[in-house]
């Protein structure tokens, strides 16, 4: 039996990831907007603000649940469908809302795993060691050291801008986070996704120098979608898929993957 799926060049709602905000969307909204998309790049709860300023004393309690609602809520005021575009936490997000039949597409970059997917690997938790090793972790804000910004997520960008784009990163949840890592351990289950729901076609991308979600990850997040999912690597990236060297790549594989009026998956 095959599924067909037309997906027109409508709204793309950028979603993104852990300690950053809408800015670091700039190199992939003005590429999609030139192929002719309305492009929103809405900024999570409490990620509006100064990168040198004291995070808001509720972040580090902030649930991705919580982010999922905010972002529900701007998503029901469009009056159409979008598609989902993630990174990271983002993709993890847009999975969250995909699953309650709020995207007419999703293209997850290197995203974090749902519940049942395991994200603690060995380069994982080297990337958050300075966070997991403070008591309490799981209901303060944290923010990554520059050393484990660069292992994890800026690993292929030039010397030179890792620590411009570090500059910009912003304290994140420590629930969050640990909902994430530590899904077992959630009684609330907010990273779970019921992939079963999800019915619209999925792109999961994944760069194979990525210490942040493994392409072993990666692949398995692909694999829980089924007929619905297409999973690309790509080799020379890491988490950075949205402005290292070499994102025009990755965004041109995401226009050819959306611009297919239809779409045959068996």
């Amino acid at each position: 039996m095959a599924l067909y799926f037309r997906i027109m060049a409508e709204t793309l709602v950028m979603i993104h990831g852990m300690a950053v905000g809408a800015w670091y969307w700039e190199n992939f909204k003005e590429f999609f907007e030139k192929k002719g998309y309305d492009c929103i790049t809405p900024t999570l709860r409490f990620h509006d603000v100064d990168p040198s300023a004291a995070p808001h004393p509720q972040l580090g309690t902030t649930s991705l649940l919580d982010y999922a609602q905010d972002l529900e809520k701007q998503i029901s005021k469009l009056g159409a469908m979008p598609i989902l575009m993630g990174h990271s936490m983002g993709g993890l997000l847009a999975q969250i809302l995909g699953s309650r039949g709020l995207a007419k597409a999703l293209v997850l970059l290197a995203p974090a795993p749902p519940y049942g997917i395991s994200a603690l690997k060995p380069s994982v938790i080297k990337s958050f060691r300075s966070a997991l090793t403070s008591w309490g972790f799981w209901r303060k804000p944290f923010r990554q050291t520059f050393n484990e910004a660069v292992y994890s997520t800026l690993n292929v960008m030039p010397a030179e801008s890792q620590k411009e784009v570090f500059n910009r990163f912003v304290y994140e949840s420590g629930r969050a986070a640990s909902e994430i890592g530590f899904w077992l351990m959630d009684y609330k289950q907010a990273a779970k996704v019921d992939a079963s729901k999800v019915s619209c076609p999925v792109l999961v991308v994944g760069g194979a120098q990525d210490r942040m979600t493994p392409v072993s990850v990666s692949r398995k997040i692909a694999e829980k979608y089924g007929i619905f999912a297409t999973y690309e690597e790509f080799t020379g990236h890491s988490h950075w898929l949205i402005g290292e060297p070499g994102w025009q790549d990755v965004a041109q594989y995401v226009a050819d993957w959306l611009s297919q009026a239809e779409r045959q998956i068996t």
